[in-house]
């Protein structure tokens, strides 16, 4: 079995940002992470070389395959911000993509190509939506 590449790193996140080729990608990072520490309550942690994640969750496949990742994140590439939220596609994020702005979207993640394009107190509630939807699924049963 393949060994997981997004893993917690020590690299600096704000080393990571501040590293961002584009100007306005790299304003539009740091508005991120502020957004999304507040949102969260958690520090910003790099995943892999290029992910700037927030908490933790542990998942776990029917194939045996397990692993770490972080629980909303995002990545400013080259191409477009993409945003990590888990439960996009579930009912009650769905509701809230029509009024989202400007995106492209895949199974878990959201692809903007500038934070202008996107209804900001939107994108609040869909990472918080997520956050907590995702800690809710996988928190270890009580004992």
């Amino acid at each position: 079995m393949a060994e997981t590449k997004t893993k917690p790193t020590e690299v600096s996140v704000d080393d990571f940002i501040n590293a961002v080729e584009s100007p306005k990608k790299r304003e539009d990072a740091i508005a991120l992470k502020q957004m999304m520490e507040e949102i969260t309550g958690e520090q910003a942690k790099m995943w892999g070389p290029t992910i700037i994640g927030f908490g933790t969750y542990h998942y776990k496949y029917n194939s045996g395959h397990e692993g770490d990742a972080p629980i909303v994140g995002f990545s400013p590439r080259k191409a477009a911000i993409s945003l990590y939220l888990l439960d996009c596609d579930d009912q009650k994020s769905e509701s809230l993509l029509p009024q989202l702005g400007k995106f492209k979207k895949s199974v878990s993640c959201i692809y903007v190509n500038k934070l202008s394009d996107i209804n900001e107190p939107v994108l609040r509630e869909m990472i918080k939506n997520s956050f907590t939807h995702t800690k809710e699924k996988y928190s270890s049963p009580k004992s």
